[in-house]
């Protein structure tokens, strides 16, 4: 799995961003927008997403592009300035910026606040820009989506002119790949970290909102303003210094938030972490704090501690998709599975588009054992978007679980296909056709899985050689053994060449090569001169060519073994009776068993008793 960028790179990207925050008033305004300045090429923009991606988008209503991409930027029409009440206006001046997009007829949508100084101008700002109209963006002539952001300055002024509005400032575009923090997630990687719904989605835990936040004085909204100039600054050393200098017992919970943000942008997740349960001990309510949290716990693959923070938020209202996603991916890996195809649900509920979620729920129904209703789940997802591995995957998986193994093995060869084949489902896929007695697709599918990775355990393919050895395919046997000591005979284990060998001994013998038999058992003996299995085959080999002295002596040497005694003292009875010679069988019958008791051996002591007695 590659590296995944979360929702840290995004932070980068807010914290990069000008400050734009120098207001003027043009003599009776009660809002002008700051300087914009403007968007400069984005050299470093990171790679598009791929084709399948973007298709998977456009069917939300198209890609979303930015300014460098288009013929013609989106030109304001009508740009209504905020309503504000007396409250608001006695707590200007302020700034707020709002990052949004301008869809294809012109409106806005996906409006949210990227950072404010204070939370109080939010909602004003948020609504004055729902209003606004555009002349759509064109890109090659045609009308598209185009993603904006605009700083909104207030001041404490009445009334505003008409000819007073500036244009809009073009949000940048996506950062390099490799800015901003890198985690692995375990097991199952999610995409989500990726898409930039959830990055705006982090990016709001910068919002303030007045019911659930902590309040902030005048002399420490003045604080924060400088501690948010030196963000818009990218003087992240000197906005955390600030902040450290103006924490406290007695200290709003917004300056121990703003300084976890910073570590959380600077992936110090231990750090984050200690200073955002300060900020929830400090002021329980805080939600954005608890959101933080949580992502942080799962991010690190600590899900048992993101359960209640990500409970917390739901609990503070603040229930969107991803926060149901994420505690469903969190229930997931604590095994709670009906827990999490709960939230999974609540998740596709508010947000139906996002496969993810729906994936998610698969999984569920897959742990639960529903696996009819996984695999009906996966054909949906697959029908939209066919190159999805994982889905063809979990969805085999569902096939095998209702008993299903031959519409397995298509899932596992159209995976193949794909190119997306690990070494666990080639060696499924084997199986499978072991199982029907389809050998020689067995054999292809093993040794496939051999090439996809030189690294992997031989033993894996071994054992599969050996099972077709006990099915009687003794041809795809030899073609097995063949490869594997082909493209890994340097690196076999001493067990792993005895075995094969003993595979190739057995191979020997059932095509009469007598003495290749004998070669091979000779080899495996100077290998390890105490493996008693080859001893007996050496001693099986012997008696056929009729040298029974020979055999003797090779049964007496792996009876002095104790891992092979009884076996092979049953053997050397078996060659005394078969000379006529009961009673000294009688013994070595009766230690084989008293050693390990057998029902087979039992009735063959029995026998030989009765013809002793005969004679």
């Amino acid at each position: 799995m590659t590296d995944v960028k979360h929702a840290g790179a995004l932070l980068c990207l807010l914290l990069l961003l000008p400050a734009g925050c120098a207001s003027t008033s043009d003599g009776g305004g009660a809002y002008v927008q700051a300087d914009a300045p403007a968007a400069r090429p984005a050299e470093d923009r990171a790679e598009r997403r791929s084709e399948r991606r973007d298709e998977r988008r456009a069917r939300g209503g198209g890609p979303v592009f930015t300014t460098a991409d288009l013929d013609r930027t989106p030109r304001v029409l009508n740009q209504p300035p905020p309503e504000l009440t007396d409250q608001m206006r006695a707590e200007a001046p302020g700034t707020v910026r709002v990052v949004f997009i301008v869809n294809r007829r012109g409106r806005v949508e996906n409006a949210y606040v990227q950072d404010s100084t204070d939370p109080i101008f939010e909602a004003p700002a948020l609504a004055a820009v729902q209003r606004w109209r555009f002349e759509p963006g064109t890109r090659e002539g045609k009308p598209v989506r185009v993603r904006m952001r605009v700083p909104i300055s207030f001041t404490g002024a009445v009334s505003e002119p008409e000819d007073a509005l500036p244009p809009v400032e073009p949000e940048l575009g996506e950062l390099p790949s490799d800015v901003g923090p890198r985690h692995r997630l375990s097991e199952v990687e999610l995409e989500l970290w990726n898409d930039p719904a959830f990055q705006r989605w982090f990016a709001e835990s910068y919002i303030a909102e007045t019911e659930i936040e902590p309040r902030i004085t005048s002399e420490e909204r003045e604080q924060m303003e400088r501690v948010l100039e030196a963000i818009s600054a990218d003087r992240m050393d000197r906005a955390a210094t600030l902040l450290e200098r103006n924490r406290g017992e007695a200290a709003s919970a917004v300056f121990d938030f703003t300084l976890a943000n910073i570590h959380f942008q600077r992936d110090e997740l231990e750090e984050a972490v200690e200073i955002y349960e300060v900020a929830v001990d400090k002021y329980p309510k805080f939600r954005r704090a608890w959101q933080n949290l949580g992502v942080i716990h799962v991010r690190r693959g600590d899900f048992e501690p993101a359960l209640p923070a990500l409970t917390r938020v739901i609990e503070l209202g603040g229930g969107d998709a991803i926060t149901y996603g994420l505690l469903g991916y969190s229930y997931l890996n604590v095994e709670n599975d009906l827990a999490a195809e709960s939230a999974y649900r609540m998740a596709v509920l508010l947000d139906p588009d996002t496969p993810d979620w729906q994936t998610g729920l698969a999984r569920s129904f897959f742990k639960q054992r529903r696996f009819a209703d996984a695999a009906a789940l996966c054909g949906r997802l697959i029908a939209e978007d066919p190159d999805r591995a994982d889905l063809w995957l979990l969805q085999a998986n569902a096939f095998i679980g209702l008993e299903e193994p031959l519409r397995a093995a298509e899932n596992y060869e159209l995976v193949d296909r794909l190119g997306e084949s690990t070494v666990d489902s080639l060696n499924m896929l084997g199986d499978i056709y072991v199982n029907e007695q389809l050998f020689e697709l067995a054999v292809g599918a093993y040794i496939r899985a051999l090439e996809l990775d030189p690294e992997a355990p031989v033993e894996r393919a071994v054992r599969a050689a050996k099972v077709l050895t006990a099915r009687g395919a003794l041809q795809q046997t030899r073609h097995l053994v063949q490869a594997i000591e082909a493209r890994r005979g340097d690196e076999l284990s001493t067990e792993d060449r005895k075995d094969l060998l003993k595979l190739r001994a057995r191979i020997a013998v059932a095509e009469g090569a007598g003495e290749e038999e004998a070669r091979v058992l000779e080899q495996i003996v100077e290998l390890d001169p105490l493996d008693g299995e080859a001893l007996i085959l050496l001693g099986q080999h012997a008696t056929r060519a009729g040298d029974e002295e020979k055999a003797i002596f090779y049964y007496e040497r792996a009876a002095a073994i104790e891992a092979s005694e009884a076996d092979a003292k049953v053997r050397h009875a078996q060659l005394l009776v078969k000379q006529g010679k009961y009673e000294q069988a009688l013994p070595l019958l009766r230690s084989a068993q008293q050693i390990k008791p057998r029902e087979n051996v039992r009735q063959y002591l029995e026998q030989v008793e009765q013809f002793a007695k005969a004679r």
